[in-house]
């Protein structure tokens, strides 16, 4: 496997995170650990992608006669707007956030 070295920075907590996977055993040196969790990421990220692809197809051979109608966009959109506006005043979902 070619190996490009490249100068990254880590907030605190990245970086000790990193070290404590090195520290565990569970890599040799800290850029083997960041390379080791980031091959993970890839592969969680790459199996979502499948399955997100795999039920995009699968609604997509529904035939139409077994679509359920939604309604109207307005239906189908109630309460949306409160709800991204409570995402949007309390992003941390703490309840401490001001508007």
């Amino acid at each position: 496997m070619a190996v490009r070295k490249q100068s990254v920075s880590f907030t605190d907590a990245a970086f000790a995170y990193a070290k404590a996977l090195v520290e565990r055993g569970d890599d040799p040196n800290v850029s083997a650990a960041v390379s080791g969790e980031l091959a993970r990421a890839k592969t969680l990220r790459d199996r979502d992608q499948a399955l997100f692809e795999a039920e995009l197809r699968r609604r997509l051979a529904t035939p139409l006669d077994q679509w359920v109608p939604v309604g109207s966009l307005d239906a189908l959109f109630a309460g949306a707007e409160e709800a991204l506006e409570g995402l949007r005043s309390d992003p941390d979902g703490t309840g401490t956030a001001q508007r």
